[in-house]
């Protein structure tokens, strides 16, 4: 038999509201006196106060990492227009250029076709309302590095269940060129369960296979 008591915080607010407020209307018909319902009152007024700061916290962190997004946006906007200066000047030498990190042309050319490998999917679940997805590939799973000529990792999912059974189950979530990707959910999506499809992209569009596919349960 289920637990009356709903499980997701969303759900047991609403719930434990609900219940005060019947109850303490009704002391008499459930058999209680005001004493009775005193420990109660007290651990709601600790649950409401603990519950409003954690959802204000989720909101302010949901709120910092889009506009931590937006500032690398900008950064490597910024970034790449002054690099394309560098590497229009004959002066700059390739050893200047890997110093600074940025892309030594390759005057050799080398065959190009889509990626042959697929990326490793790994879901981490430790913060609520969020999935981190972390991929390698699978020729070298302990490494973060791409493989040779990819762009980066696209990231297909589905909501819910059945699990999807074709390409066209799922909904694209992005193109994202370094590990790991992040998630956030609203709280309508907890305790759902998401289901993954990753593959690589090349630098001129082509993609590789699917990945296996990883699921993973939204934490409430």
């Amino acid at each position: 038999m289920p637990d009356y008591i709903p499980d997701p915080d969303a759900a047991f607010d609403a719930w434990q509201a609900n219940f005060v407020s019947v109850v303490s209307g009704n002391l008499a018909g459930y058999g209680l006196v005001a004493g009775d319902l005193t420990p109660v009152t007290t651990a709601q007024t600790a649950w409401n106060s603990g519950f409003s700061a954690q959802q204000t916290a989720v909101a302010a962190a949901q709120a910092a990492t889009q506009t931590k997004e937006a500032n690398r946006l900008t950064l490597e906007a910024a970034i790449r227009t002054l690099v394309r200066g560098i590497q229009a000047r004959p002066t700059v030498t390739d050893t200047a250029k890997a110093a600074a990190g940025i892309t030594v042309p390759d005057t050799t050319p080398t065959p190009s076709g889509p990626p042959a490998t697929a990326p490793v999917g790994k879901v981490d679940t430790s913060q609520r309302l969020q999935h981190t997805i972390h991929f390698s590939d699978s020729a070298t799973p302990t490494s973060k590095a791409k493989p040779a000529g990819v762009r980066g990792c696209e990231i297909w999912m589905k909501v819910g269940t059945p699990p999807p059974a074709t390409a066209a189950d799922l909904a694209f979530v992005t193109l994202d060129t370094r590990t790991p990707h992040v998630i956030a959910f609203d709280g309508s999506d907890a305790n759902k369960t998401i289901t993954y499809w990753l593959r690589w992209v090349s630098t001129r569009g082509e993609t590789g296979p699917w990945s296996a596919a990883v699921s993973a349960t939204v934490p409430g």
